[in-house]
């Protein structure tokens, strides 16, 4: 216990960073008014885990160090889904009930994207947001969303993984948003 005060304490700016820039992309209004993804609190979860995704992608195969990041950058989000959860009065006996479902949806959505952009067919991705992001969603336009995800992710993997673990991420370029 004495000991931990002598360790040197892991600079978290670059996660924070990170972890802004993912949920102030997953804000845009693009993603809402143009591409039908319900502007719920769900589809906002929905879009920050699709960006957490394209991320956890770039870095699976990375040093230790990003492994390291990317364990904290999760950590990170499930604790601002706890905060989340509290800010809107779920109580303190459902909280941990609520991000474990949470995990379960963020990593199913993981695989299922991983898995469809491992095909390379633009529809195997539109299906999994079909169903995962536009389930019941009638004014949906998922082939532009799966465009994005996959023009980001080849962004991401041009991109050195040293800027991505450093905070810096070049996504995709949105219609209306300046770059």
């Amino acid at each position: 216990m004495i000991l931990s005060l002598f360790r040197k304490k892991r600079d978290l700016t670059p996660i924070l960073a990170t972890y802004a820039s993912i949920v102030a992309q997953s804000r845009q209004p693009c993603f809402y008014a143009e591409w039908g993804v319900p502007d719920t609190v769900t589809g906002r979860f929905d879009m920050i885990s699709l960006h957490l995704a394209l991320v956890f992608r770039r870095l699976r195969s990375e040093s230790p160090e990003a492994s390291r990041f990317s364990q904290e950058l999760l950590d990170l989000f499930f604790s601002d889904m706890d905060r989340s959860l509290r800010s809107m009065g779920v109580g303190d006996l459902a909280v941990g009930k609520k991000v474990r479902k949470m995990s379960e949806v963020f990593f199913g959505l993981l695989t299922s994207v991983d898995a469809s952009m491992k095909q390379n067919e633009p529809e195997a991705l539109e299906g999994v947001l079909v169903r995962n992001i536009y389930a019941g969603v009638n004014e949906a336009d998922p082939a532009a969303l799966a465009a994005y995800l996959r023009t980001t992710d080849r962004r991401f993997a041009a991109q050195p993984a040293s800027e991505i673990v450093g905070g810096a991420l070049l996504f995709a370029d949105l219609p209306g948003v300046l770059s």
